[in-house]
């Protein structure tokens, strides 16, 4: 009985990871391209947080999540201009100009978050995307139901 526990704990400790590191496993391959053309970005965290607030904000407004997802990385096209701007155009350090992005994006997707939902005792929701089936990798023994729990 505690193998069945022990497997479903490390299925769930899979998909758990898998669910959370995804987003950010995504930024750091973006700031490794970045690096390689000689750019060092440390305004990811607060253009990630910004696109997100984006993102969901014109979901919740529009209903569609096709949209938030465009308006998302329209925000992190933006940010990352105004990165380049500051860097390049202006010759700031590019620690202190992604650090300022980074203290800018955070503090103005709280303010933004806030101005149109106030604080609400539930937080809002929107549908998220629907899950696809893929039976095939479902099959694999623990890190299946890992990846794709509503499939057995």
């Amino acid at each position: 009985m505690s193998e069945l526990l022990d497997i479903a704990f490390i299925s769930g400790l899979i998909g758990a990871t898998m669910r959370m590191a995804t987003p950010i496993i995504f930024a750091t391959l973006g700031e490794i391209l970045a690096e390689r053309s000689g750019v060092l970005n440390l305004g990811i965290e607060g253009i990630m947080l910004m696109g997100a607030m984006t993102g969901f904000l014109v979901t919740f407004n529009s209903g569609s999540i096709w949209a938030g997802v465009l308006a998302a990385a329209m925000v992190g096209m933006l940010l990352g201009l105004l990165m380049a701007f500051l860097a390049v155009n202006l010759g700031l350090s590019q620690h202190v100009a992604g650090l300022g992005i980074t203290l800018f994006a955070t503090g103005l997707a709280m303010f933004v978050y806030r101005l149109h939902f106030g604080s609400p005792t539930v937080p809002p929701t929107i549908d998220p995307f629907k899950q696809i089936s893929l039976p095939l990798l479902a099959k694999i023994p623990i890190i299946g139901p890992g990846l794709l729990p509503s499939i057995h």
